[in-house]
């Protein structure tokens, strides 16, 4: 596995991870019919809109190859968006295909997003996860804390994401995908 910033050529493997994982995970917990309505083109759009505003939204995004170099994962990170007081640092996003989970993928990307993280003097951080998300196991094993909650819409629904938060990040910086 190779694990390396994401440059635009990326774009369409990053916004077919996206919407496929959207569709294998979210499944009976976002509504049937907005995971249909995903589309390739729309993520591509947005990750073309991510990726030139990353110096300017203090956000950067790895992506994770397998051994034929094929895009299976990928991570956004960068400056926590809503001015939390307590977590400067975000994983604002990492999704894996299901066909490569559980092979230390995941941890490798937070690993990474810690890093970068720690490069910019962040030592603290939060990600966002949907409570009915199997990956928030994930993140307990990891070592997050659940330190909020709140309502979202998806779809017409209203949905729960649980905030898992760090507040030193040098342990992820170490961890080991083995």
């Amino acid at each position: 596995m190779i694990v390396r910033e994401a440059t635009h050529s990326d774009v369409p493997a990053i916004a077919r991870v996206h919407v496929d994982t959207w569709r294998t995970t979210y499944q009976g917990i976002v509504p049937h019919e907005f995971l249909t309505n995903l589309s390739y083109e729309k993520r591509e759009n947005g990750w073309h809109q991510v990726l030139n505003n990353a110096s300017k939204d203090g956000n950067f995004t790895y992506v994770a190859e397998d051994e034929s170099g094929q895009i299976v994962g990928f991570a956004n990170g960068g400056v926590e968006r809503t001015g939390d007081p307590v977590y400067q640092g975000e994983l604002r996003a990492i999704y894996i295909l299901k066909s490569h989970q559980k092979k230390g993928i995941g941890r490798e990307l937070v690993r990474i997003v810690a890093q970068r993280l720690g490069q910019m003097k962040i030592d603290s951080m939060l990600v966002w996860v949907l409570a009915n998300n199997p990956a928030c196991r994930f993140y307990e094993t990891l070592g997050g804390q659940k330190v909020h909650e709140k309502e979202i819409e998806r779809g017409g629904t209203k949905l729960i994401e649980i905030g898992y938060g760090w507040m030193d990040i040098s342990n992820l910086q170490r961890s080991s995908t083995t």
